[in-house]
């Protein structure tokens, strides 16, 4: 009898075929339902609590999904789904998961009976491909310079969040930030950096109201020298540096020997000589405030002040880089390079204003703004952080329109009807596709379906309902009916003034299929390859003595 050869470790579990199919799909199933009630302008919020003690009140997909650890290598695979939209077209990050959950779960039947998980990835790759194809033909163009039409589409898109609630304030916020950062590239290209141009600062107090678009950069500093700097000053001059302006420290230790006590006095003028130097240089461009990202001596503060020159130190990068571009200045490296025309001008207005106990410096009013700060206020922490979570939404739809100004249906309509014509082409399919073909199609009825759901309507009724709706129309025809969210009844979207962008919903229909293609395809899962050390207590992994960690215990023979 021929002995059984062990190759993997005894601690290591793997599953193989169908058992880690399964397990993948009952994973991505339950990801699904965590956030399956979070869909639609009637959905349920999750209360989460962070490792700090803190609380996160939420309906969005990507902060609850970033919130929860998961151990199932496939659940974090889901999770992972979610970023990746929230990051790509910043909506639809709960669409995406139940789309994949359910894509998932369709495809068990078909694996129970056997059929090859490459035949299953074909078919629901074709799918995908006429998916694509038939929301693309549902869809049209919106003048982006039509304010109303514009306002109207991102209030829709948002319209499922806590800040609906506040009227189109949240809409406007957005689409004023987008239309500020937007410019030309050229070539009829748009580049709309929301994420390192348009910075949400919150700050607890006041009411949802109160919250402002500034056409400028504002940050939590205050001058260096509050008593004798100026801290209103009108027109400014601003100089952006990123050097240091104080004397060179050594890296580590400098070692100097003074052989008389004159030599300490002449050591400290050096310095105060480099020092004024600088503020020489900087003070002959007569601007009105020096901003750096490094130190600022006190000793160059007194120059400057001596100099009518108001300055701010230690400023993050990123807030820099948004003064550079919204008061046409240029971050300087070497005070001996500046020029004139690297003095920002464009500002109307630098005030540093108290807001609650804290100290806030504006650079507002600028000539043609690329980059601006979002003003966020609110009664609590927690509303904030809601709040901030449906603005970054919010952008990212009118950010989606900027680039690509088409529009679909929403309320289920463009799915509703992908899933028509899905089914309808399955039956013409010859071979083993026609099945994950059709899979696909009905797999695309969840999200109607839990519309349905969420807002409390009879789900088999209205579903019913809306398929015949969309048998009804003409073969090829687009059908705009879809579920209303907040009555469950089928309506127009057209005339409701539902729409979507394309894009998103193009992206959630690609990032799921192909997510779950990729789960699917998984026949082996292997996990604790990495085996902790006999005896406990010990680190994991493969332990290497540099002469630093030895331990003289270990070394010694019991």
């Amino acid at each position: 009898m021929q002995v059984p050869v062990t190759v993997l470790n005894a601690n290591t579990k793997r599953e193989q075929g169908r058992k880690a199919q399964v397990g993948n799909i009952a994973a991505a199933k339950a990801v699904s339902d965590i956030i399956r009630t979070t869909l639609g302008p009637r959905s349920m919020l999750k209360m989460l609590l962070d490792p700090n003690g803190g609380i996160v009140l939420t309906n969005d997909g990507h902060a609850i999904l970033r919130e929860i650890d998961v151990a199932h290598p496939a659940a974090k695979s889901m999770i992972q789904l979610s970023r990746t939209q929230d990051e790509e077209v910043g909506d639809g990050t709960t669409s995406v998961i139940i789309l994949a959950g359910e894509l998932l779960q369709s495809a068990e039947p078909l694996l129970e009976r056997h059929m090859h998980p490459t035949v299953l990835v074909r078919g629901y790759t074709r799918a995908l491909e006429d998916a694509i194809k038939v929301a693309e033909s549902m869809s049209f163009s919106i003048d982006i310079d039509d304010r109303a039409s514009m306002l109207q589409v991102v209030q829709s898109c948002i319209g499922t969040k806590y800040t609906s609630r506040f009227g189109s304030l949240m809409a406007e916020l957005a689409l004023d930030a987008v239309q500020t950062v937007a410019r030309d590239v050229g070539g009829g290209q748009r580049e709309v950096d929301v994420k390192n141009y348009a910075k949400i600062e919150k700050i607890p107090g006041g009411t949802i109201e109160d919250s402002k678009v500034l056409r400028g950069v504002m940050f939590n500093k205050d001058v260096v020298v509050p008593g004798r700097m100026r801290r209103r000053i009108a027109n400014p001059r601003i100089l952006l540096l990123d050097c240091p302006l104080e004397y060179k420290k050594g890296e580590s230790q400098t070692a100097v020997e003074l052989m008389k006590e004159e030599d300490w006095a002449s050591l400290l003028k050096a310095e105060e000589e480099w020092v004024a130097a600088a503020c020489t240089q900087i003070a002959a461009l007569k601007p009105d405030l020096v901003v750096t990202e490094k130190g600022l001596s006190d000793l160059a503060a007194h120059f400057l002040t001596k100099a009518g020159i108001s300055s701010i130190r230690r400023l993050r990068k990123t807030d820099n880089n948004r003064i550079a571009r919204a008061t046409g200045a240029t971050i300087c490296h070497r005070v001996e390079e500046i020029r004139e025309s690297d003095i920002g001008t464009r500002a109307g207005l630098f005030e540093v204003v108290k807001v609650g106990d804290e100290f806030f410096t504006f650079i507002v009013d600028c000539k043609e703004p690329k980059a601006c700060t979002i003003v966020l206020r609110g009664a609590s922490k927690d509303v904030l952080n809601e709040v901030e979570r449906n603005l970054h939404d919010a952008m990212g739809v009118a950010r989606n329109i900027c680039l690509d100004p088409r529009l679909v249906p929403g309320g289920g309509a463009v799915e509703m009807a992908v899933s028509r014509a899905l089914t309808e082409r399955s039956a013409t399919l010859e071979g083993v596709e026609a099945g994950p073909y059709r899979a696909a199609g009905q797999a695309l009825e969840v999200i109607p379906r839990t519309l349905a759901q969420n807002c409390g309507a009879n789900v088999i009724r209205t579903l019913t309902k809306l398929r015949a709706k969309h048998a009804e129309s003409a073969a090829g025809g687009a059908c705009p009916f879809g579920i209303n969210g907040e009555t469950g009844e089928i309506t127009d979207m057209r005339e409701a003034g539902v729409w979507e962008p394309l894009v998103v919903k193009t992206q959630t229909i690609k990032t799921s299929v192909e997510a779950a293609n990729m789960l699917l395809r998984i026949d082996d899962i292997v996990s604790g390859i990495s085996k902790s050390r006999v005896g406990g207590g010990g680190p994991s992994g493969p332990q290497v003595d540099d002469h630093d960690n030895v331990d003289p215990e270990a070394m010694l023979p019991e």
